[in-house]
């Protein structure tokens, strides 16, 4: 069973401000954003898509790892690079939740792309309110985000 919205809903007013790069496809998880998602699904064993610097678990896959080649199992934590290649992590996400994996998802809100309606949509969304603040930047991201959650939400 997913979490409550009203769950869901305390994200909004959550400050996230963490460090990213506009010239770069990977935003950064906002911190507080992340441990308010940790708390309500009740602890994320996998991130993914890091770097040492950023993983928000203790196993973490980074681009050299290429997670998308790797098997993805338990609850995990996924912010996807912004570019390209996005709809094959979103893709690689529903697959996980196929074979048991409860994945949960920050993403782009970009409901006029392929991706999102071949996957994003067969998940649970919860469109956040305003934007998120990545990184030091004194600017919000040029775009909404959503959580976006696969498989059957699981207590510890």
């Amino acid at each position: 069973m997913p979490p409550t919205i009203d769950a869901l809903k305390t994200l909004s007013s959550t400050n996230r401000s963490v460090h990213f790069s506009s010239a770069s496809d990977e935003w950064e998880t906002p911190q507080a954003l992340f441990d308010e998602l940790d708390r309500i699904f009740g602890g994320f064993t996998l991130d993914p898509c890091a770097t040492p610097d950023n993983a928000k678990c203790h196993h973490f896959f980074t681009r050299h790892d290429d997670g998308l080649v790797q098997p993805w199992a338990g609850k995990v934590f996924m912010n996807p690079p912004y570019g390209r290649a996005i709809g094959s992590w979103v893709r690689k996400a529903w697959e996980a939740s196929l074979d048991g994996a409860l994945v949960v998802c920050l993403l782009p809100a970009r409901v006029d792309t392929r991706w999102w309606h071949d996957y994003a949509r067969k998940g649970h969304v919860y469109f956040l309110q305003g934007r998120l603040k990545f990184g030091a930047s004194r600017n919000c991201a040029p775009f909404p985000s959503a959580i976006v959650t696969f498989g059957k939400f699981f207590s510890r």
